[in-house]
């Protein structure tokens, strides 16, 4: 068992796409300055690239501390085997006290991996993380049984410890240019064995039909639409808005739309500008994946429903009755 007392300070993957860092990245940042201040300890980067030095500033302006950079045209792509081995690497030279990774695909392919390596704990897709300040542990809130329970997990004996955390669930600090920190280049060096995984060629998709976590809106669905064939006022209302398409799990399981609609907390957790709720009654699934939106707009001809607890506006009627005067008004302003 490892000794507790020789780890700190809470390190954050830095993933980045084609040279700029994703934004899951900076609301990690954010959370990350709070749990260090708890603990009384710093907030570490860990960025991997090619010619990505012009980001380590970037992370520092968003709340890092200290910056550790590895830069190789080898970096030019991920490589589960390469950044397994580099990260691996640092953990067990520089002993971070927790490390936290953006549950996207890298992350959700890369943070067991390295856990693994390790002889770790990891909890995946965490919606919540504190500090348990008197026993120095962190403290990992995710969804289970279906989202039907939030269960709090630790990591006691082992470290670092580790978490996925999804998109948009935590909040990225203002950007502050004023803020100084240090900038640490490690030099790039891996077993050969890990490059025996060759990259040919890059194919890169279209636009995806669902973007729900970057989204400025969203029109969201729920059983109060009646029925698959009537969510065509959905549609047409996140069309006329320039918006995506969310729903709730009552209607994926059903079969009425493809689960990458989905939000709440077995679907996607989102923190639009405006989240539009039509026919969402407004359980608790639901809304710990969407409560935190600028603006909640809800329709629902149930007045008790419990959406209207925490919407910005509320209308009580029927939302078929309401959408398409919305439609009409956006489409055809006076």
């Amino acid at each position: 068992m490892p000794d507790l007392d020789e780890y700190r300070d809470v390190w954050v993957l830095a993933e980045q796409r084609d040279g700029t860092v994703r934004g899951v990245t900076l609301e990690l940042l954010g959370k990350g300055r709070e749990l260090a201040d708890c603990l009384d300890s710093q907030v570490v980067a860990v960025l991997l690239g090619n010619d990505v030095g012009d980001q380590c500033q970037e992370l520092i302006r968003y709340g890092a501390d200290k910056v550790i950079w590895i830069d190789d045209p080898k970096l030019e792509h991920y490589q589960t085997s390469i950044y397994t081995d580099l990260i691996t690497q640092q953990i067990l030279k520089f002993k971070p006290e927790i490390f936290l990774v953006g549950a996207t695909y890298l992350g959700r392919d890369l943070a067991p991996r390295v856990a693994r390596r390790l002889g770790t704990g990891l909890t995946a897709d965490c919606t919540g993380l504190s500090i348990d300040k008197e026993a120095r542990l962190l403290v990992q809130t995710r969804p289970a049984f279906g989202g039907n329970i939030m269960a709090s997990i630790v990591t006691p004996l082992h470290r670092p410890q580790m978490a996925t955390v999804r998109p948009r669930v935590m909040k990225a600090m203002d950007r502050d240019t004023t803020t100084k920190g240090e900038v640490v280049r490690i030099p790039f060096y891996i077993d050969p064995k890990s490059t025996i995984v060759k990259i040919l060629e890059i194919v890169k998709e279209g636009k995806q039909s669902v973007n729900l976590e970057e989204a400025d809106i969203i029109v969201s669905c729920g059983r109060g639409v009646g029925a698959a064939e009537k969510l065509g006022v959905i549609k047409e209302l996140a069309e006329s808005l320039g918006a995506e398409v969310g729903a709730s799990r009552d209607i994926v399981d059903a079969g009425w739309i493809s689960s990458t609609h989905q939000v709440g907390q077995t679907g996607k957790t989102v923190r639009p500008k405006l989240y539009i709720a039509c026919g969402i009654s407004g359980a608790v699934q639901h809304l710990a994946g969407m409560k935190e939106s600028e603006a909640i707009v809800a329709i629902n001809n149930d007045p008790d429903a419990p959406i209207f607890q925490i919407a910005d506006y509320g209308i009580v009627a029927d939302l078929h009755q309401v959408l398409p005067l919305l439609v009409q008004a956006i489409k055809e302003p006076e």
